[in-house]
């Protein structure tokens, strides 16, 4: 039986991780975790709220995962950067090819007046 307005503050879980202060994370990767986590850090102290299920212990295991969901994407090394490259010769010529087919299709639709 599923209900739609099931009180769930009784089992609502908040889970807190101190982000800025912690021993577990390694000096070299604290920069990169505060740098992305900003907009979610209050004093650089990272909370998560979990009320989604009724029981205590699944809200528990959720907050749980979302934690190690959030660090994880955080801790994530930054994708590397993009090089830079011109057009090859050909795709050139393609594309004016095209743009030429086109002008001769659009040329070849207007009316021609002969004087």
């Amino acid at each position: 039986c599923i209900r739609d307005s099931v009180n769930t503050t009784d089992s609502r879980v908040e889970l807190s991780f101190d982000v800025a202060r912690s021993p577990s994370i390694p000096d070299d990767l604290r920069p990169r975790l505060l740098a992305r986590l900003a907009n979610r850090l209050n004093d650089g102290v990272l909370t998560i709220a979990a009320s989604e299920n009724r029981a205590q212990l699944a809200n528990r295991e959720a907050a749980r995962a979302r934690l190690v969901a959030a660090l994880r994407d955080a801790a994530a090394p930054p994708p590397p950067k993009r090089r830079p490259t011109k057009p090859t010769k050909g795709s050139k010529e393609r594309r004016l090819a095209e743009k030429k087919r086109r002008s001769d299709v659009k040329r070849t639709r207007r009316p021609h007046y002969d004087d």
